[in-house]
Protein backbone atom coordinates (compact mmCIF):
# COMPACT_ATOMS: atom_id res chain seq x y z
CA UNK A 1 0.00 0.00 0.00
CA UNK A 2 1.10 3.34 -0.79
CA UNK A 3 2.56 5.29 2.21
CA UNK A 4 0.26 8.35 0.86
CA UNK A 5 -3.13 6.60 1.91
CA UNK A 6 -1.69 6.45 5.21
CA UNK A 7 -3.04 10.18 5.55
CA UNK A 8 -6.23 11.71 5.73
CA UNK A 9 -9.57 10.00 4.56
CA UNK A 10 -12.67 11.72 3.25
CA UNK A 11 -15.52 10.25 3.76
CA UNK A 12 -19.65 10.39 3.30
CA UNK A 13 -22.32 8.20 2.71
CA UNK A 14 -19.70 4.68 3.24
CA UNK A 15 -17.52 6.00 0.79
CA UNK A 16 -13.75 6.72 1.27
CA UNK A 17 -11.14 8.56 -0.50
CA UNK A 18 -7.64 8.06 0.77
CA UNK A 19 -4.23 9.71 -0.76
CA UNK A 20 -5.76 12.32 -2.77
CA UNK A 21 -4.74 14.93 0.19
CA UNK A 22 -1.16 14.58 -0.57
CA UNK A 23 -1.22 15.68 -4.46
CA UNK A 24 -4.00 17.79 -4.21
CA UNK A 25 -4.25 20.09 -0.58
CA UNK A 26 -3.46 23.38 -2.46
CA UNK A 27 -5.64 22.55 -5.66
CA UNK A 28 -8.45 21.52 -3.35
CA UNK A 29 -8.06 24.98 -1.35
CA UNK A 30 -7.79 27.08 -4.54
CA UNK A 31 -11.28 25.15 -5.55
CA UNK A 32 -12.88 25.91 -1.84
CA UNK A 33 -11.48 29.71 -2.19
CA UNK A 34 -14.17 30.18 -5.22
CA UNK A 35 -16.37 28.47 -4.06
CA UNK A 36 -16.36 25.66 -6.41
CA UNK A 37 -18.34 22.68 -4.05
CA UNK A 38 -21.23 24.68 -3.01
CA UNK A 39 -21.70 26.13 -7.07
CA UNK A 40 -21.56 22.72 -9.03
CA UNK A 41 -23.38 20.86 -6.27
CA UNK A 42 -26.04 24.15 -7.17
CA UNK A 43 -25.41 23.17 -11.57
CA UNK A 44 -23.67 26.45 -11.93
CA UNK A 45 -23.03 26.37 -15.54
CA UNK A 46 -20.77 29.43 -15.22
CA UNK A 47 -17.92 27.42 -14.21
CA UNK A 48 -16.35 26.23 -17.11
CA UNK A 49 -15.74 29.38 -18.42
CA UNK A 50 -18.14 31.80 -20.87
CA UNK A 51 -17.24 29.20 -24.00
CA UNK A 52 -18.72 25.73 -21.87
CA UNK A 53 -21.20 27.91 -20.51
CA UNK A 54 -24.40 27.31 -22.95
CA UNK A 55 -23.51 23.41 -23.19
CA UNK A 56 -23.21 23.07 -19.32
CA UNK A 57 -26.66 24.70 -19.14
CA UNK A 58 -28.02 21.80 -21.47
CA UNK A 59 -25.95 18.75 -19.55
CA UNK A 60 -25.69 19.54 -15.55
CA UNK A 61 -28.83 17.09 -15.48
CA UNK A 62 -26.49 13.92 -14.45
CA UNK A 63 -26.30 15.90 -10.44
CA UNK A 64 -29.56 15.00 -9.94
CA UNK A 65 -30.75 12.51 -11.92
CA UNK A 66 -30.48 9.70 -8.99
CA UNK A 67 -33.72 11.85 -7.53
CA UNK A 68 -35.50 12.00 -11.27
CA UNK A 69 -35.04 8.53 -11.72
CA UNK A 70 -36.68 7.36 -8.94
CA UNK A 71 -39.78 8.25 -10.35
CA UNK A 72 -39.10 5.49 -12.79
CA UNK A 73 -38.84 2.59 -10.42
CA UNK A 74 -42.80 2.21 -10.20
CA UNK A 75 -43.17 1.58 -14.29
CA UNK A 76 -40.05 -0.23 -13.99
CA UNK A 77 -41.29 -3.02 -11.63
CA UNK A 78 -44.82 -3.19 -13.89
CA UNK A 79 -42.86 -4.02 -16.42
CA UNK A 80 -40.54 -6.45 -15.33
CA UNK A 81 -43.45 -8.22 -13.97
CA UNK A 82 -45.65 -7.99 -16.87
CA UNK A 83 -42.45 -8.88 -18.99
CA UNK A 84 -41.56 -11.63 -16.47
CA UNK A 85 -41.14 -14.74 -19.15
CA UNK A 86 -38.44 -12.55 -20.88
CA UNK A 87 -35.67 -13.45 -19.17
CA UNK A 88 -32.82 -12.91 -21.77
CA UNK A 89 -32.17 -8.98 -21.44
CA UNK A 90 -30.23 -7.87 -24.72
CA UNK A 91 -29.05 -4.06 -24.51
CA UNK A 92 -28.63 -3.23 -28.52
CA UNK A 93 -26.69 0.68 -29.17
CA UNK A 94 -23.57 2.30 -29.38
CA UNK A 95 -20.68 1.93 -26.96
CA UNK A 96 -21.18 5.31 -26.02
CA UNK A 97 -24.60 4.56 -25.23
CA UNK A 98 -24.45 1.10 -23.70
CA UNK A 99 -21.43 1.50 -21.15
CA UNK A 100 -23.20 3.02 -18.14
CA UNK A 101 -25.83 -0.05 -18.00
CA UNK A 102 -23.02 -2.69 -19.07
CA UNK A 103 -20.94 -1.50 -16.06
CA UNK A 104 -24.07 -1.32 -13.68
CA UNK A 105 -25.05 -4.88 -14.65
CA UNK A 106 -21.74 -6.34 -14.12
CA UNK A 107 -20.82 -4.73 -10.60
CA UNK A 108 -24.45 -5.74 -9.67
CA UNK A 109 -23.78 -9.52 -10.97
CA UNK A 110 -26.96 -9.43 -12.74
CA UNK A 111 -26.27 -10.93 -16.77
CA UNK A 112 -26.88 -8.45 -19.33
CA UNK A 113 -25.77 -9.47 -23.19
CA UNK A 114 -24.88 -6.16 -24.43
CA UNK A 115 -24.57 -5.85 -28.44
CA UNK A 116 -22.25 -2.12 -29.36
CA UNK A 117 -20.74 -4.75 -32.31
CA UNK A 118 -21.03 -5.55 -35.96
CA UNK A 119 -18.95 -8.56 -35.27
CA UNK A 120 -20.99 -11.60 -36.29
CA UNK A 121 -19.66 -14.08 -33.58
CA UNK A 122 -21.22 -12.28 -30.49
CA UNK A 123 -24.10 -11.69 -32.49
CA UNK A 124 -25.01 -14.73 -33.85
CA UNK A 125 -24.89 -16.42 -30.28
CA UNK A 126 -26.95 -13.97 -28.49
CA UNK A 127 -29.77 -14.59 -31.45
CA UNK A 128 -29.35 -18.48 -30.48
CA UNK A 129 -29.82 -17.46 -26.62
CA UNK A 130 -34.03 -18.02 -26.63
CA UNK A 131 -35.00 -15.67 -29.11
CA UNK A 132 -38.72 -16.13 -27.99
CA UNK A 133 -37.24 -15.32 -24.73
CA UNK A 134 -35.42 -12.12 -24.61
CA UNK A 135 -36.54 -8.76 -24.39
CA UNK A 136 -34.12 -6.15 -26.44
CA UNK A 137 -33.59 -2.83 -25.27
CA UNK A 138 -32.35 -0.51 -27.44
CA UNK A 139 -30.67 2.67 -26.18
CA UNK A 140 -29.61 5.86 -28.21
CA UNK A 141 -30.56 9.58 -27.88
CA UNK A 142 -31.34 10.11 -31.12
CA UNK A 143 -31.36 7.71 -34.14
CA UNK A 144 -30.22 4.38 -34.34
CA UNK A 145 -26.89 4.09 -35.86
CA UNK A 146 -25.93 1.12 -38.67
CA UNK A 147 -25.16 -1.59 -36.70
CA UNK A 148 -27.41 -1.25 -33.82
CA UNK A 149 -30.53 -0.88 -36.80
CA UNK A 150 -28.83 -3.99 -38.12
CA UNK A 151 -28.98 -5.92 -34.37
CA UNK A 152 -32.79 -4.51 -34.70
CA UNK A 153 -33.64 -5.99 -38.14
CA UNK A 154 -31.72 -9.44 -36.85
CA UNK A 155 -34.03 -9.77 -34.22
CA UNK A 156 -37.24 -9.10 -35.76
CA UNK A 157 -35.81 -11.82 -38.47
CA UNK A 158 -35.91 -14.15 -36.04
CA UNK A 159 -39.30 -13.70 -33.92
CA UNK A 160 -40.76 -13.39 -37.29
CA UNK A 161 -39.33 -17.07 -37.87
CA UNK A 162 -40.85 -18.20 -34.58
CA UNK A 163 -44.03 -16.05 -34.11
CA UNK A 164 -44.15 -14.20 -31.44
CA UNK A 165 -45.24 -10.44 -31.04
CA UNK A 166 -42.47 -8.25 -32.24
CA UNK A 167 -43.55 -5.55 -30.04
CA UNK A 168 -43.81 -6.62 -26.99
CA UNK A 169 -39.89 -7.45 -27.17
CA UNK A 170 -38.88 -4.19 -27.70
CA UNK A 171 -38.12 -1.19 -25.11
CA UNK A 172 -36.55 1.98 -26.47
CA UNK A 173 -34.81 4.46 -24.37
CA UNK A 174 -34.17 7.81 -26.26
CA UNK A 175 -34.78 11.39 -25.67
CA UNK A 176 -38.39 12.59 -25.77
CA UNK A 177 -38.88 13.51 -29.90
CA UNK A 178 -36.03 12.15 -31.31
CA UNK A 179 -36.12 10.04 -34.29
CA UNK A 180 -35.91 6.62 -32.17
CA UNK A 181 -38.66 7.51 -30.46
CA UNK A 182 -40.50 7.95 -33.68
CA UNK A 183 -39.51 4.82 -34.80
CA UNK A 184 -40.48 2.65 -31.75
CA UNK A 185 -44.23 4.01 -32.27
CA UNK A 186 -43.88 2.47 -35.62
CA UNK A 187 -43.00 -0.80 -33.93
CA UNK A 188 -45.59 -0.47 -31.01
CA UNK A 189 -42.80 -0.76 -28.69
CA UNK A 190 -43.20 0.92 -25.27
CA UNK A 191 -40.20 3.89 -25.07
CA UNK A 192 -39.19 5.16 -21.76
CA UNK A 193 -37.44 9.08 -22.05
CA UNK A 194 -33.57 9.37 -21.79
CA UNK A 195 -32.54 12.75 -19.63
CA UNK A 196 -32.03 15.20 -21.82
CA UNK A 197 -29.18 16.04 -22.86
CA UNK A 198 -27.13 13.96 -20.39
CA UNK A 199 -25.42 10.88 -22.50
CA UNK A 200 -22.17 8.85 -22.45
CA UNK A 201 -20.89 8.07 -19.17
CA UNK A 202 -22.72 10.74 -17.50
CA UNK A 203 -25.76 9.38 -17.94
CA UNK A 204 -25.15 6.22 -15.37
CA UNK A 205 -28.34 7.68 -12.74
CA UNK A 206 -30.31 7.83 -15.96
CA UNK A 207 -32.56 5.87 -17.30
CA UNK A 208 -29.95 5.03 -20.26
CA UNK A 209 -28.10 3.62 -17.36
CA UNK A 210 -30.77 2.47 -15.26
CA UNK A 211 -32.90 0.52 -17.29
CA UNK A 212 -31.65 -2.10 -19.05
CA UNK A 213 -29.49 -3.00 -15.49
CA UNK A 214 -33.42 -3.37 -13.98
CA UNK A 215 -34.56 -5.11 -16.86
CA UNK A 216 -31.77 -7.38 -15.75
CA UNK A 217 -32.85 -7.64 -12.27
CA UNK A 218 -30.45 -5.26 -10.98
CA UNK A 219 -31.68 -3.69 -7.74
CA UNK A 220 -31.23 -0.02 -8.60
CA UNK A 221 -33.35 1.51 -5.85
CA UNK A 222 -30.19 0.40 -3.70
CA UNK A 223 -28.11 2.48 -6.37
CA UNK A 224 -30.36 5.64 -6.52
CA UNK A 225 -30.66 5.18 -1.81
CA UNK A 226 -26.82 5.19 -2.48
CA UNK A 227 -26.16 8.11 -4.80
CA UNK A 228 -28.86 10.11 -2.76
CA UNK A 229 -26.64 9.61 0.90
CA UNK A 230 -23.91 11.15 -0.75
CA UNK A 231 -25.48 14.12 -2.58
CA UNK A 232 -25.54 16.33 1.14
CA UNK A 233 -22.12 16.08 1.17
CA UNK A 234 -21.11 18.13 -2.48
CA UNK A 235 -21.63 21.26 -1.44
CA UNK A 236 -19.11 20.96 1.74
CA UNK A 237 -15.13 21.81 2.00
CA UNK A 238 -14.27 19.23 4.26
CA UNK A 239 -15.60 15.60 4.33
CA UNK A 240 -16.30 15.46 0.89
CA UNK A 241 -14.88 12.65 -1.52
CA UNK A 242 -15.75 13.92 -4.52
CA UNK A 243 -14.11 16.94 -3.79
CA UNK A 244 -11.07 15.52 -2.40
CA UNK A 245 -11.13 12.69 -5.57
CA UNK A 246 -11.51 15.91 -8.19
CA UNK A 247 -8.86 17.94 -6.58
CA UNK A 248 -6.50 15.45 -6.86
CA UNK A 249 -7.36 14.45 -10.62
CA UNK A 250 -6.81 17.94 -11.44
CA UNK A 251 -3.47 18.40 -9.67
CA UNK A 252 -1.79 15.46 -11.32
CA UNK A 253 -1.12 16.91 -14.33
CA UNK A 254 1.08 19.86 -12.91
CA UNK A 255 2.88 17.40 -11.18
CA UNK A 256 3.62 15.19 -14.08
CA UNK A 257 1.69 12.69 -13.61
CA UNK A 258 -1.44 13.02 -16.41
CA UNK A 259 -1.69 9.36 -16.75
CA UNK A 260 -4.74 7.76 -14.50
CA UNK A 261 -4.10 4.24 -13.86
CA UNK A 262 -7.15 2.82 -12.53
CA UNK A 263 -7.05 -0.14 -11.35
CA UNK A 264 -9.09 -2.77 -9.32
CA UNK A 265 -8.55 -3.09 -5.84
CA UNK A 266 -9.75 -6.91 -5.27
CA UNK A 267 -12.59 -5.96 -3.18
CA UNK A 268 -15.49 -5.66 -5.88
CA UNK A 269 -17.14 -3.62 -8.77
CA UNK A 270 -14.28 -4.77 -10.81
CA UNK A 271 -15.67 -3.01 -13.97
CA UNK A 272 -15.93 0.16 -12.92
CA UNK A 273 -12.50 1.25 -13.93
CA UNK A 274 -14.03 1.01 -18.23
CA UNK A 275 -16.52 3.50 -16.43
CA UNK A 276 -14.28 5.97 -14.96
CA UNK A 277 -12.14 6.13 -17.47
CA UNK A 278 -14.47 6.87 -20.12
CA UNK A 279 -15.65 9.78 -17.72
CA UNK A 280 -12.32 11.05 -17.40
CA UNK A 281 -11.70 11.12 -21.06
CA UNK A 282 -14.63 13.12 -21.66
CA UNK A 283 -14.33 15.77 -18.94
CA UNK A 284 -10.62 16.42 -19.46
CA UNK A 285 -10.39 16.51 -23.25
CA UNK A 286 -7.11 14.86 -23.65
CA UNK A 287 -5.42 16.36 -20.09
CA UNK A 288 -5.28 13.33 -18.55
CA UNK A 289 -5.08 9.64 -19.72
CA UNK A 290 -6.99 6.99 -18.41
CA UNK A 291 -5.42 3.84 -18.77
CA UNK A 292 -7.94 0.85 -17.17
CA UNK A 293 -5.45 -1.47 -15.82
CA UNK A 294 -6.07 -5.50 -15.24
CA UNK A 295 -3.82 -5.65 -11.73
CA UNK A 296 -2.12 -3.51 -9.88
CA UNK A 297 1.17 -5.18 -11.31
CA UNK A 298 0.13 -4.69 -14.52
CA UNK A 299 3.00 -2.82 -16.83
CA UNK A 300 1.86 0.90 -16.97
CA UNK A 301 -0.26 0.70 -13.84
CA UNK A 302 2.19 2.25 -11.79
CA UNK A 303 5.79 4.58 -12.71
CA UNK A 304 6.72 7.91 -13.41
CA UNK A 305 4.25 9.97 -14.84
CA UNK A 306 1.27 7.74 -13.57
CA UNK A 307 -1.59 8.30 -10.94
CA UNK A 308 -2.58 4.88 -9.60
CA UNK A 309 -6.68 4.89 -7.90
CA UNK A 310 -7.16 1.89 -6.94
CA UNK A 311 -11.31 1.30 -6.93
CA UNK A 312 -13.42 -1.25 -5.27
CA UNK A 313 -16.38 -1.50 -3.37
CA UNK A 314 -15.60 -2.68 1.03
CA UNK A 315 -15.35 0.52 2.53
CA UNK A 316 -13.35 -1.10 5.09
CA UNK A 317 -10.55 -2.84 3.14
CA UNK A 318 -9.06 0.00 1.31
CA UNK A 319 -7.16 -1.82 -1.08
CA UNK A 320 -6.46 -5.36 -1.25
CA UNK A 321 -3.51 -7.32 -0.23
CA UNK A 322 -0.44 -5.95 -2.24
CA UNK A 323 -1.95 -3.17 -4.13
CA UNK A 324 -0.12 -0.25 -4.19
CA UNK A 325 -1.75 2.51 -5.36
CA UNK A 326 -1.62 6.53 -4.77
CA UNK A 327 -5.52 7.21 -4.45
CA UNK A 328 -7.96 4.69 -3.02
CA UNK A 329 -11.70 5.07 -3.91
CA UNK A 330 -14.05 2.51 -1.32
CA UNK A 331 -17.70 2.45 -1.03
CA UNK A 332 -20.73 1.55 -2.53
CA UNK A 333 -21.83 1.74 -6.35
CA UNK A 334 -24.21 4.61 -6.44
CA UNK A 335 -22.15 6.55 -4.57
CA UNK A 336 -19.12 5.60 -6.97
CA UNK A 337 -21.10 6.49 -9.99
CA UNK A 338 -22.17 10.41 -8.98
CA UNK A 339 -18.58 10.72 -6.70
CA UNK A 340 -16.55 10.47 -10.11
CA UNK A 341 -19.15 12.77 -12.02
CA UNK A 342 -18.55 15.13 -9.59
CA UNK A 343 -14.69 14.49 -9.49
CA UNK A 344 -14.74 14.67 -13.53
CA UNK A 345 -16.14 18.15 -13.61
CA UNK A 346 -14.31 19.33 -10.69
CA UNK A 347 -11.22 18.59 -12.03
CA UNK A 348 -12.29 20.15 -15.42
CA UNK A 349 -12.63 23.66 -13.34
CA UNK A 350 -9.10 23.20 -12.35
CA UNK A 351 -7.74 21.96 -15.97
CA UNK A 352 -9.74 24.68 -17.81
CA UNK A 353 -11.72 22.15 -19.99
CA UNK A 354 -15.23 21.91 -20.84
CA UNK A 355 -16.42 18.50 -19.17
CA UNK A 356 -19.54 18.44 -21.98
CA UNK A 357 -17.78 19.51 -25.19
CA UNK A 358 -18.12 16.82 -27.78
CA UNK A 359 -14.99 15.90 -29.31
CA UNK A 360 -13.91 17.74 -32.55
CA UNK A 361 -15.31 16.19 -36.10
CA UNK A 362 -11.96 14.92 -37.97
CA UNK A 363 -11.72 15.32 -42.10
CA UNK A 364 -11.54 11.91 -43.07
CA UNK A 365 -7.82 11.25 -44.61
CA UNK A 366 -6.34 9.35 -46.89
CA UNK A 367 -5.78 5.66 -45.82
CA UNK A 368 -5.04 2.44 -47.62
CA UNK A 369 -7.68 0.52 -48.06
CA UNK A 370 -7.62 -2.14 -50.54
CA UNK A 371 -4.11 -2.59 -51.19
CA UNK A 372 -2.39 -6.28 -50.60
CA UNK A 373 -0.60 -6.73 -47.15
CA UNK A 374 2.97 -5.32 -46.80
CA UNK A 375 3.87 -8.82 -45.78
CA UNK A 376 1.93 -11.70 -44.28
CA UNK A 377 3.67 -13.76 -41.53
CA UNK A 378 1.36 -16.82 -40.40
CA UNK A 379 -1.95 -16.00 -39.80
CA UNK A 380 -1.46 -12.19 -40.09
CA UNK A 381 -1.22 -9.89 -42.72
CA UNK A 382 0.66 -6.25 -41.83
CA UNK A 383 -0.89 -3.29 -43.20
CA UNK A 384 2.20 -0.86 -42.15
CA UNK A 385 1.72 2.70 -42.67
CA UNK A 386 4.23 4.79 -44.92
CA UNK A 387 7.83 4.97 -43.57
CA UNK A 388 7.58 1.90 -41.82
CA UNK A 389 8.77 -1.71 -41.76
CA UNK A 390 6.57 -4.40 -43.66
CA UNK A 391 7.35 -7.17 -41.32
CA UNK A 392 5.33 -7.72 -37.77
CA UNK A 393 8.39 -7.19 -35.58
CA UNK A 394 9.54 -4.10 -37.61
CA UNK A 395 6.11 -2.50 -37.56
CA UNK A 396 5.79 -2.77 -33.87
CA UNK A 397 8.84 -1.64 -32.89
CA UNK A 398 8.67 1.43 -35.40
CA UNK A 399 4.84 2.13 -33.83
CA UNK A 400 6.24 2.35 -29.89
CA UNK A 401 9.81 3.78 -31.04
CA UNK A 402 7.74 6.13 -32.62
CA UNK A 403 5.61 7.51 -29.67
CA UNK A 404 6.67 10.55 -28.21
CA UNK A 405 7.39 11.94 -24.60
CA UNK A 406 3.70 12.38 -24.33
CA UNK A 407 2.24 10.05 -26.78
CA UNK A 408 0.24 6.81 -26.02
CA UNK A 409 -0.50 4.06 -27.98
CA UNK A 410 -3.97 2.93 -28.64
CA UNK A 411 -5.02 -0.30 -29.51
CA UNK A 412 -8.46 -1.28 -31.23
CA UNK A 413 -9.49 -4.63 -31.86
CA UNK A 414 -12.52 -5.21 -34.42
CA UNK A 415 -12.91 -8.95 -33.15
CA UNK A 416 -15.05 -10.85 -31.03
CA UNK A 417 -14.80 -9.59 -27.11
CA UNK A 418 -15.71 -13.16 -26.14
CA UNK A 419 -14.30 -15.55 -28.24
CA UNK A 420 -11.27 -13.42 -28.92
CA UNK A 421 -11.11 -11.83 -25.73
CA UNK A 422 -7.51 -13.21 -25.19
CA UNK A 423 -6.01 -10.25 -27.62
CA UNK A 424 -6.78 -8.26 -24.73
CA UNK A 425 -3.10 -9.44 -23.44
CA UNK A 426 -1.55 -6.81 -25.96
CA UNK A 427 -2.51 -4.21 -23.40
CA UNK A 428 -0.20 -5.24 -20.81
CA UNK A 429 3.05 -7.06 -23.13
CA UNK A 430 2.80 -3.50 -25.23
CA UNK A 431 3.36 -1.08 -21.98
CA UNK A 432 6.34 -3.55 -20.90
CA UNK A 433 7.80 -2.87 -24.37
CA UNK A 434 6.74 0.41 -24.90
CA UNK A 435 7.72 2.23 -21.69
CA UNK A 436 5.00 4.21 -22.52
CA UNK A 437 0.92 4.38 -22.04
CA UNK A 438 -1.34 2.29 -23.77
CA UNK A 439 -4.57 1.76 -23.70
CA UNK A 440 -7.12 -1.32 -25.56
CA UNK A 441 -10.77 -1.28 -26.70
CA UNK A 442 -12.90 -3.10 -28.72
CA UNK A 443 -13.99 -1.56 -31.50
CA UNK A 444 -15.64 0.53 -33.36
CA UNK A 445 -13.85 2.89 -31.20
CA UNK A 446 -15.54 5.78 -28.97
CA UNK A 447 -14.76 9.30 -30.43
CA UNK A 448 -11.95 10.54 -27.73
CA UNK A 449 -10.46 13.37 -27.40
CA UNK A 450 -6.85 11.50 -26.53
CA UNK A 451 -6.65 10.83 -30.27
CA UNK A 452 -4.41 13.78 -30.27
CA UNK A 453 -1.94 12.24 -28.37
CA UNK A 454 -1.79 8.88 -29.71
CA UNK A 455 -0.35 6.61 -32.24
CA UNK A 456 -2.95 3.52 -32.83
CA UNK A 457 -2.68 -0.01 -33.50
CA UNK A 458 -5.95 -1.60 -35.40
CA UNK A 459 -7.02 -5.45 -35.51
CA UNK A 460 -9.48 -6.54 -37.64
CA UNK A 461 -9.69 -10.42 -38.12
CA UNK A 462 -11.64 -12.58 -41.19
CA UNK A 463 -15.17 -14.04 -40.68
CA UNK A 464 -15.71 -17.54 -41.60
CA UNK A 465 -19.37 -17.68 -40.26
CA UNK A 466 -21.07 -14.37 -41.20
CA UNK A 467 -25.11 -12.83 -41.13
CA UNK A 468 -27.05 -11.33 -43.28
CA UNK A 469 -28.37 -7.89 -42.45
CA UNK A 470 -31.85 -8.42 -43.20
CA UNK A 471 -33.33 -5.36 -45.57
CA UNK A 472 -30.09 -4.53 -46.21
CA UNK A 473 -27.44 -5.04 -49.30
CA UNK A 474 -24.73 -5.63 -46.97
CA UNK A 475 -23.52 -8.19 -44.09
CA UNK A 476 -22.74 -7.69 -41.02
CA UNK A 477 -19.04 -8.56 -41.31
CA UNK A 478 -19.34 -5.82 -44.05
CA UNK A 479 -20.86 -3.48 -41.73
CA UNK A 480 -17.45 -4.66 -39.33
CA UNK A 481 -14.90 -3.70 -42.14
CA UNK A 482 -16.70 -0.32 -43.39
CA UNK A 483 -16.55 0.80 -39.37
CA UNK A 484 -12.76 0.18 -39.13
CA UNK A 485 -11.87 2.08 -41.97
CA UNK A 486 -14.05 4.45 -41.29
CA UNK A 487 -12.02 4.86 -38.05
CA UNK A 488 -8.62 4.36 -40.25
CA UNK A 489 -9.94 7.51 -42.23
CA UNK A 490 -11.05 9.92 -39.11
CA UNK A 491 -7.50 8.64 -37.72
CA UNK A 492 -5.65 9.57 -41.24
CA UNK A 493 -7.43 13.13 -41.06
CA UNK A 494 -5.75 13.80 -37.48
CA UNK A 495 -2.60 12.52 -39.05
CA UNK A 496 -2.40 9.93 -36.45
CA UNK A 497 -0.04 7.04 -37.48
CA UNK A 498 -1.93 3.77 -37.72
CA UNK A 499 -0.39 0.06 -37.94
CA UNK A 500 -3.19 -2.31 -39.51
CA UNK A 501 -2.91 -5.97 -38.72
CA UNK A 502 -5.43 -8.56 -40.12
CA UNK A 503 -5.91 -11.99 -38.86
CA UNK A 504 -6.67 -14.40 -41.13
CA UNK A 505 -7.40 -16.82 -38.80
CA UNK A 506 -8.09 -15.64 -35.76
CA UNK A 507 -7.23 -17.84 -32.59
CA UNK A 508 -4.28 -18.68 -34.28
CA UNK A 509 -3.25 -15.14 -35.38
CA UNK A 510 -3.98 -13.96 -31.91
CA UNK A 511 -1.91 -16.78 -30.45
CA UNK A 512 0.76 -15.26 -32.74
CA UNK A 513 0.52 -11.49 -31.93
CA UNK A 514 0.74 -12.06 -28.13
CA UNK A 515 3.88 -14.34 -28.89
CA UNK A 516 5.43 -11.77 -31.01
CA UNK A 517 4.10 -8.75 -28.78
CA UNK A 518 6.16 -10.93 -26.40
CA UNK A 519 9.39 -10.52 -27.41
CA UNK A 520 9.15 -7.02 -28.33
CA UNK A 521 11.11 -5.27 -25.81
CA UNK A 522 13.00 -1.67 -25.69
Amino acid sequence: MSDLLAGRADMAAGLAVRGAEALGASTRATLVSHDVPARLAAADPALWGPAAEPAALDRLGWLHAHRRSRDLLPQLAELAAELGDLDHVVLAGAHDDTLAAQVLAECLGRPLTVLDTADPGPIRAALADRPARTLLVLAARHGLDPATDAHLRAYRQAWADEGPDAARHVVVVTEPGSELAARADELGAMVIPAEPGVSGPWAALTASGLVPAALAGAPVAEVLDEAEALTGALDRDQDNPALALGAALGAAPGAGRDTIALVPDGTGLDGLGRWAGALLADATGGRLLPVVAESPDSPGATGPGVLTVGLGGALGAGVGPGVSADVAVNGPLGAHLLTWAYAAATAAVTLRTDPFAAPAAAVAGDAPENGPPSSVEGAIEVYAPSGAPADLTGALRWLLDGLGEREHLVVTAYLDRHADAAVAGLRPLLARAAGRPVTFGWGPRRPQHTDIHGRHLQITGAVTDDLEVPGRPYTFAQLQAAQAAGDRRALAGRERPVLRLHLTERATGVAQLLETAGRTRT
